[in-house]
């Protein structure tokens, strides 16, 4: 169900997206049928090439300065369905099928935290323990 885009596609949506200064773009990767935000992360023009050359979404690791594959550690990878670029050019919607789970905690995603009763609270349970599988 991967969706790839040819280079003239591709050279079409990197003219169209603002990168900031640093040369990144908020990416927000959301399942494609459910609707659910799975996370957010950041993309430099490689990323979003790779992305959506190989169907297969790739971020760029700030604190490693460096590509991310999501799920060469762990094996939980996002199959690209649809990249949408916003009305400003400055956010990416990445629609995914998520295979297993998103966070790197081992929740579904990562928006488990909400405030309750004036505190911070977790309100989805781990579902893999990462640290047995490798983190990405």
């Amino acid at each position: 169900m991967s969706t790839t885009y040819a280079q003239a596609e591709i050279d079409a949506a990197l003219a169209a997206i603002k990168f900031d200064a640093q040369g990144l773009v908020p990416a927000i990767a959301q399942q494609h049928d459910s609707g659910e935000v799975l996370m957010m992360a950041w993309m430099d023009r490689d990323a979003v090439a790779e992305t959506m050359r190989t169907g297969r979404a790739c971020y760029w690791s700030r604190s490693r300065r460096a590509p991310w594959r999501k799920g060469d550690t762990s094996g939980h990878v996002q199959t690209l369905v649809d990249l949408r670029v916003d009305c400003d050019g400055d956010t990416l919607l990445v629609l995914v099928e998520q295979t297993g789970v998103a966070c790197h905690t081992g929740r579904h995603n990562c928006f488990f935290r909400a405030i309750r009763d004036g505190a911070l609270e977790e309100i989805a349970p781990v579902i893999v323990d990462m640290d047995k599988i490798g983190k990405d």
